[in-house]
C-alpha cells in the first residue's frame, strides 16, 4: 500500500473576458495536500485559507473528490489523514473549489497507483468537471497553462486543449475581501443575449487565445466581454469599477470567474498608478504551466 502522496494544486481564474466557462489560466498559487493511509477511519487537518470554515468530515471537498476517484478506480483507500495547507483565497473566484476537487481526484489516483497521463488525465478531467459543473477552471488546475474547455456533444464527456501562454505573461490578481457564490452570479444572468453580444463574445474569446498564447500587445481587446460582465455588476459593483479604471488605463483586465476578484494581464506584473484598489489586495502571480502535481510520501 502507498505510504501517502503529497498533492500541489494551482489556483485559476477562468473565462478571461468573453470565454464564459471555456477559458482558464492555471495561476502559481498553490494549496498543498498530503494524504497517507491510516487505521483510523477518517482525519482532517486545514491549515491556511478556509480554516475554521470547512468541514473536516467526509464532506470535505477533496474527501468527496478523493473517494469519487477511488470508486472510479475500483480502489479502497480505507482510513485517512488528509492535511491541507491552503493559499487559495475562497470565494473569491481563483478555483479554490476547483482546485480543491482536482486534488482530491489526483491524490485517489496516486493512492491507486495510477499515474496522470493518456486516459486516465481524460478520466480525471471528466470526473473533476462533473463535481464542478464545468470544466474551465478544474482543466486548468490539471493541466497548467492555458486551456480551453468543452463539452463533447456526441459522449456528453467535459474535454480540455492546453496551450502554452506566452512567456511574457504577468498576471495580476486584486483580490477584495468579500467573497461571492458562483450559483448566486450565475443567477444573475440572463436566459438569452442579443445575437450581437454572442457574435462579439465569440470573437474576442478566439482573439484570446491568441492573445495569451502569442500576442500579448493584442490582450486589451482580447479580454473585451459583453456577454456576462456587466449583468453581475450589482454582485460586486467594485470589481467592475476596478476593472473598468484599469481598462482605461490600457491594462487588459477582467473579472476573475464568478468574482469578486479582478485579474490584469499584464507584461510587467504591476498596476499603473492612480487606480483606487482601497479594500483590495494586490497579488503578482505567475502562470502555473504544470498542473497538479503527485509525489509520494516517504
Amino acid at each position: 500500500m502507498s505510504a501517502g502522496v503529497r498533492v500541489r494544486v494551482p489556483a485559476s481564474s477562468a473565462n478571461l473576458g468573453a470565454g464564459f466557462d471555456a477559458l482558464g489560466l492555471a495561476l502559481a498559487l498553490h494549496d498543498v495536500l498530503e494524504v497517507r493511509p491510516s487505521a483510523s477511519p477518517l482525519t482532517v487537518v486545514v491549515g491556511g485559507e478556509g480554516a475554521g470554515d470547512v468541514p473536516l468530515d467526509e464532506t470535505h471537498l477533496v474527501v468527496r473528490a478523493l473517494r469519487a476517484a477511488s470508486a472510479h478506480l475500483g480502489h479502497d483507500p480505507g482510513g485517512l489523514e488528509l492535511t491541507c495547507a491552503n493559499a487559495i483565497p475562497h470565494a473569491r473566484g481563483l478555483g479554490s473549489s476547483a482546485a480543491a476537487i482536482v486534488g482530491g481526484i489526483a491524490a485517489g489516483y496516486g493512492l491507486a497507483g495510477v499515474e496522470l497521463v493518456g486516459t486516465a488525465l481524460e478520466d480525471a478531467l471528466h470526473l473533476a468537471a462533473e463535481f464542478e459543473g464545468h470544466a474551465d477552471n478544474v482543466a486548468a488546475s490539471l493541466l497548467g497553462g492555458l486551456v480551453l474547455a468543452w463539452t463533447d456533444e456526441t459522449t456528453g464527456r467535459f474535454r480540455a486543449a492546453r496551450v502554452d501562454p506566452h512567456p511574457d505573461l504577468r498576471p495580476v490578481a486584486v483580490v477584495p475581501a468579500e467573497q461571492s457564490a458562483t450559483h448566486v452570479t450565475r443567477g444573475l444572468l440572463p436566459a438569452v443575449v442579443p445575437h450581437a453580444d454572442a457574435a462579439f463574445a465569440a470573437g474576442r474569446a478566439a482573439l484570446a487565445v491568441h492573445a495569451i498564447a502569442a500576442r500579448p500587445d493584442l490582450l486589451l481587446p482580447a479580454t473585451a466581454d459583453t456577454l456576462h460582465q456587466d449583468y453581475r455588476e450589482k454582485a460586486w459593483p467594485d470589481t467592475l469599477r476596478v476593472v473598468r479604471e484599469l481598462r482605461a488605463r490600457g491594462v487588459a483586465a477582467a473579472v476573475s470567474g464568478a468574482g469578486p476578484t479582478v485579474l490584469a494581464l499584464t507584461t510587467d506584473g504591476a498596476l499603473p498608478a492612480g487606480v483606487d484598489v482601497t479594500g483590495f489586495t494586490v497579488i503578482p502571480v505567475a502562470v502555473d504551466r504544470s498542473g497538479v502535481r503527485v509525489d509520494p510520501l516517504g
